[in-house]
C-alpha cells in the first residue's frame, strides 16, 4: 500500500513537472519570437488593403494606425476628435506614403454606426483593430461613487467591439482571410476591485473575442484578445514609461509579432510575465478590504502631491 502510494506521488510530481516544462518553453516564444513563428512584415498587408482602427486618435489606436501602415495598409482612423484625427492622419500620410481615412464618431453613442459602414463602404479590409475603450472615473473607486455614465461606458467598451466586429468580419469570412484584434485589459483577467465597470467590460471583450476565434479559426480569420496593463496614453494621465508601463509605439510593435501565438496575449514580454505572477495571487487578498483600503489611501495620497505640484508656466 505504501509503495503504490510513493510511486502515485512521483507520477502526479513528474506529470507536475512536465505541466511546467511545457509552459515554460511555451513562454520562450515570447522572447524569440521569430522562432516562436512570429509573422513577417509582409503578412499584415496580406491580410487586405485597408486598416480600421477605433480609438485612433491618441494613445495605443494611434500608434497602431502608424504601424499597420508602416507595413504597407491603407488605415481608416476612427475617434470622437476631429483635429487629433487630422493632425495623425497628416504624419501617417507624409511618413508612410500610406492613404488614410478618418471618421469622427462618438463611441459612447449607439447611433454612430450607419454613418461608420457608410464610410467604409468598397474598402477591402484586412485587419480591425478596436482599439477604443474608457475609463469610467479617473482614479480607482468603489462603484457607488464612481461615474453613473453606465450607458457610455457600455456603449464605448462593449457594444463598439461588437458592432464594429459585425460590420466587418462578413467580408473577411468571404474572402477567408482577415485580422480582428480586441484590446482589453490585464485587470479583465481576473475579478478587479475598484475597477468593477471597467474591469467587467472588459472581460466581456476577451471572452466575447476567444469564442469568436472558435468560430471563425477555420474560416482562415485570426481573432485575438491583447490584455495589456501598463501603457502610457491619456487615459492613464501619460504615466512615466518604465520596464512595465510602455510607450504606445514600443507595445504595438511588440504585440503585432504575437499575432499568430493564439487566441490571448497580454501584448509584451513584461506584461507576459506580470499576467502569470497576478495568476498566482489568491483573490481573498485582492478582494479584501484591507487591501482595497490601501490602494484608495495610496491613490488619494497621490492625487495630493499632484496638487501641491508647482505648475510650470510657458517658455
Amino acid at each position: 500500500m505504501g509503495e503504490n502510494c510513493q510511486r502515485l506521488l512521483a507520477l502526479l510530481g513528474l506529470l507536475l513537472c512536465l505541466y511546467y516544462l511545457v509552459r515554460c518553453l511555451g513562454f520562450l516564444k515570447y522572447l524569440f519570437p521569430r522562432l516562436g513563428g512570429a509573422p513577417p512584415r509582409a503578412f499584415f498587408r496580406s491580410m487586405g488593403e485597408w486598416a480600421v482602427v477605433t480609438g485612433a486618435g491618441d494613445g495605443i489606436g494611434k500608434a497602431y494606425s502608424f504601424e499597420l501602415a508602416r507595413r504597407g495598409l491603407n488605415v481608416v482612423m476612427i475617434s470622437r476628435t476631429l483635429t487629433k484625427l487630422q493632425v495623425a492622419a497628416a504624419e501617417i500620410e507624409e511618413s508612410t506614403g500610406r492613404e488614410v481615412k478618418i471618421v469622427e464618431a462618438d463611441f459612447t453613442r449607439a447611433d454612430i454606426y450607419e454613418d461608420i459602414q457608410n464610410s467604409l463602404q468598397g474598402l477591402e479590409i484586412g485587419i480591425l483593430v478596436n482599439n477604443v475603450g474608457m475609463l469610467p472615473n479617473t482614479e480607482p473607486c468603489r462603484f457607488l461613487d464612481g461615474n453613473k455614465n453606465d450607458t457610455g461606458l457600455v456603449n464605448c467598451n462593449v457594444l463598439s467591439v461588437v458592432k464594429m466586429t459585425r460590420m466587418i468580419l462578413g467580408q473577411m469570412e468571404k474572402r477567408r482571410r482577415g485580422l480582428i484584434l480586441n484590446i482589453s485589459s490585464g485587470v479583465a483577467s481576473y475579478p478587479c476591485p475598484l475597477y468593477s465597470a471597467y474591469c467587467a467590460s472588459k472581460h466581456f471583450v476577451a471572452v466575447f473575442s476567444k469564442a469568436l476565434q472558435a468560430e471563425y479559426r477555420s474560416k482562415g480569420i485570426i481573432i485575438q484578445v491583447i490584455m495589456p496593463y501598463g501603457v502610457s496614453t491619456p487615459m492613464t494621465r501619460n504615466q512615466k514609461p518604465n520596464i512595465i508601463t510602455k510607450t504606445p509605439d514600443a507595445f504595438v510593435r511588440e504585440s503585432l509579432a504575437y499575432v499568430t501565438f493564439g487566441d490571448q496575449i497580454f501584448g509584451s514580454v513584461a506584461h507576459e510575465i506580470l499576467g502569470r505572477i497576478m495568476k498566482l495571487i489568491p483573490l481573498w487578498i485582492l478582494h479584501s478590504d484591507r487591501v482595497q483600503n490601501k490602494f484608495v489611501d495610496a491613490i488619494g495620497q497621490r492625487a495630493k502631491l499632484r496638487q501641491k505640484a508647482p505648475q510650470q508656466g510657458p517658455l
